[in-house]
């Protein structure tokens, strides 16, 4: 008697794993790197600079320990960092070419040390303090982290607030009017997210009960603040600048112990209350959008809106609670300008940080902690900016103004690669 035959087809071999195709393949980063590597080379290392040596003070009072100064050749140093960042372009090029991305730690290393080349010859035959220089680049984040998770939490329900730059100028607005008349600064940070909101219930108003096209209507609530913040100002707080603009400001907090931390203390605790909410905020928006049926639902709603309504999900009031939340999440950022910064209201002086913080959140890939880092970033630049400019450096008044403008150009068009936000971002949901 003869054996069955198994006639069935066979299994297919799992198929070999290759690299990626060429065309998936990011070479933004390599160039970019090479790009600013061969820059830095010819700029800061061979072209001469204004002394033999520069001096970095690392160290802060109040420390457990106070670390010395370091100082180090000025054109060596360049030189030698020049090249750590063309060696990191050539890695990551390398990288890219068998199809796999660079990291997220080569842009890092490739930051600071293009940075110390640029600081090694432009402070040349002075000092410059790092502690000071992180402190201050912190601060000058608060807004743009604000704004760049007030923008997310609207996008990751699929709504698109460019209506940023008003909602931190109407907060810095509302923080300044109640904190002057309330003599109390708390008041003030409590307005600032409710004057933010005002703007938020038009935003959301109009894109997501009217179906508006969302680009525009952020374009024109960001044009509304500027005029009615700017009228407001003109004909109400001028005339009575004492009694209404004349907020008082926050003070720097230290928190026991970590405080004295070297380097860290110093800059990360040693702030004011609006810096320790950012902490709390980038850890509940974290958690909350990560690890929360909340967030889950929400990212549903901004991926797929019309699966998540199947499923028993509320796209519009999931849609109507998120831009509101997000709007006085960036409206507490504009207290920044007001009670943290300036200590009064001037017209448009958010100069444009909304925009930037929309940057912030691209380049932080919609995510809180990302955003927080890429709004360091920006920050930084507009630190070494104010810094450089008292140091009297060789760099043209003009190109350490627009410092941080062209980080956020190249950040976002040089760094940023293929990003993918939310897939229904800006567009309207109609229930069928």
């Amino acid at each position: 008697m003869s054996a069955a035959v198994d006639t069935r087809p066979a299994a297919p071999a799992p198929a070999a794993r290759v690299p990626s195709p060429l065309a998936r393949r990011s070479w933004k980063a390599p160039i970019t790197f090479g790009v600013l590597g061969l820059a830095a080379l010819v700029l800061f290392g061979l072209l001469p600079s204004g002394g033999k040596e520069t001096t970095f003070a690392i160290g802060a009072s109040g420390t457990w320990f106070h670390l010395t100064d370091f100082t180090i050749p000025s054109k060596a140093g360049a030189i030698v960092l020049s090249l750590i960042c063309l060696a990191l372009a050539g890695y990551a090029a390398w990288r890219v070419r068998d199809g796999h991305k660079p990291g997220r730690w080569v842009g890092a290393v490739f930051g600071v040390a293009w940075v110390l080349a640029f600081l090694t010859w432009a402070v040349a035959g002075k000092s410059v303090s790092i502690v000071s220089l992180l402190q201050s680049s912190l601060v000058l984040a608060v807004p743009l982290a604000f704004g760049a998770m007030g923008g997310l939490l609207g996008e990751r329900a699929g709504v698109v607030n460019i209506a940023i730059e008003g909602q931190l100028l109407t907060g810095a607005f509302g923080a300044a009017l109640v904190a002057s008349v309330t003599h109390s600064v708390y008041a003030g940070l409590i307005a600032a997210p409710v004057a933010g909101l005002l703007i938020g219930s038009l935003l959301a108003l109009f894109t997501v009960k009217y179906r508006v096209n969302q680009i525009i209507v952020g374009v024109v609530l960001n044009v509304l603040a500027v005029g009615l913040t700017s009228f407001l100002y003109a004909s109400v707080l001028k005339p009575n600048e004492a009694t209404l603009n004349s907020p008082p400001r926050l003070q720097a907090v230290s928190i026991p112990v970590l405080a004295n931390i070297p380097v860290v203390g110093p800059v990360l605790f040693r702030q004011t209350i609006l810096v320790y909410l950012l902490y709390v905020a980038v850890v509940v928006l974290t958690i909350s959008l990560f690890r929360t049926r909340w967030g889950l639902r929400v990212r549903a709603v901004g991926e797929h809106p019309l699966a998540a309504d199947t499923v028993g999900i509320n796209v519009q009031a999931t849609r109507w609670r998120n831009v509101l939340l997000g709007s006085m999440v960036a409206g507490l950022g504009g207290a920044f300008f007001t009670l943290g910064s300036v200590g009064k209201f001037a017209q448009e002086m958010t100069a444009g940080k909304g925009y930037i913080a929309l940057a912030a959140m691209i380049l932080g890939r919609w995510t809180p902690i990302g955003s927080l880092g890429a709004a360091l970033l920006f920050g930084f630049a507009n630190a070494l900016q104010l810094v450089l400019s008292v140091l009297d450096v060789p760099v043209p008044n003009q190109l350490m103004l627009m410092l941080p403008y062209l980080v956020t150009i190249v950040a976002v068009a040089g760094l940023v690669g293929r990003v993918r936000g939310p897939a229904a971002a800006g567009e309207p949901y109609v229930k069928e």
